[in-house]
């Protein structure tokens, strides 16, 4: 079997996109200004990342029997990543509504559907897939157990993991987040996951040293317009955001942790990798939407010098 440059294991959704002049309050009904379908879900979000870039992008994920599967199948495919281990649920597709207002925030709810169905068995059957590739990619919209079991086969076969602990779950086990090469969560999930303020860049390096103290390798904390946070055992630095103008920011940090893990199997260094993934996710959030939103390796390189 053919080596891959990225595993992806996680979600695929279908987004349901309003864009809002501002939140209805309980009882009241509001005219948003537009709306769009797209394709989303943080694991496919970040499979089509890396492969917008030329990486070999493998997919572990279960889609839904119904219309939606078919369709996020064929823009995998169309996507130039691998479908094999892609199955079909018994649930319908899972599907993400997401309200986008004036200020390019969003606000996110998230139906699992089939993505519940993506157990530790399903793993079992393509381990081929998962001892034949550079890096494993890993979020937490699937059942927990399933990221658990994927950080144990990694462990088994050498193989480095990424776990992107979105959206955050308190329960989630220290011993395997101990087992991973890279966690990256944002402020706000790195201020649930740790129980710490998180408010202030001091807050935020505290938070993730804490991780590190708890044998966490290397802890990437993505803060918005800010940058990233890298903090090791050894290190402690801020890779500064690129300053754009945003008009939508969904997926944008799913964009990041898709083109890092693209970066990184190419062979670049941690705090290079970290720059071109600032670079390519200023771009998505210029542009509406999630996964449309993203570029090409070609507009990446007409945007920025190499460096």
């Amino acid at each position: 079997m053919k080596k891959s440059d990225v595993l992806v294991i996680g979600s695929n959704m279908i987004d349901l996109m309003t864009y809002i002049k501002r939140m209805p309050v309980a009882g009241e009904t509001v005219e948003a200004d537009d709306f769009s379908m797209g394709f989303g879900g943080k694991g496919a979000n970040q499979a089509v990342a890396a492969a917008r870039l030329g990486a070999q992008v493998s997919f572990i994920s279960m889609v839904g029997n119904d219309s939606f599967g078919e369709q996020q199948l064929a823009n995998f495919k169309a996507a130039n990543i691998d479908v094999s281990g892609v199955g079909v649920g018994h649930k319908n597709s899972g599907a993400a509504p997401i309200f986008v207002d004036p200020t390019a925030d969003n606000r996110i709810l998230i139906v699992k559907g089939a993505n519940s169905e993506l157990t530790p068995a399903v793993l079992d059957e393509h381990l081929d897939m998962i001892r034949n590739t550079k890096l494993i990619v890993l979020q937490q919209e699937i059942p927990l157990e399933t990221n658990y079991h994927a950080i144990d086969l990694a462990n088994r076969y050498g193989v480095p993991v990424l776990l992107n602990p979105a959206p955050a779950n308190k329960q989630l086990d220290m011993e395997h987040v101990r087992r991973v090469d890279f966690f990256s969560p944002n402020e706000t999930e790195l201020a649930t996951l740790t129980g710490l303020p998180t408010e202030s860049m001091d807050e935020i390096s505290r938070a993730a040293q804490r991780l590190v103290d708890m044998g966490v390798k290397n802890v990437l904390v993505t803060i918005g317009s800010r940058g990233v946070l890298w903090v090791s055992a050894t290190t402690s630095q801020l890779i500064d955001a690129v300053r754009v103008d945003a008009v939508d920011t969904t997926g944008a940090g799913d964009s990041f942790i898709g083109s890092f893990a693209n970066y990184y199997a190419q062979g670049e260094t941690v705090p290079k990798a970290l720059r071109h993934a600032n670079e390519y996710a200023a771009i998505t959030v210029t542009r509406r939407g999630t996964q449309k939103s993203y570029p090409t390796a070609e507009e990446v390189a007409a945007m920025y010098q190499p460096s």
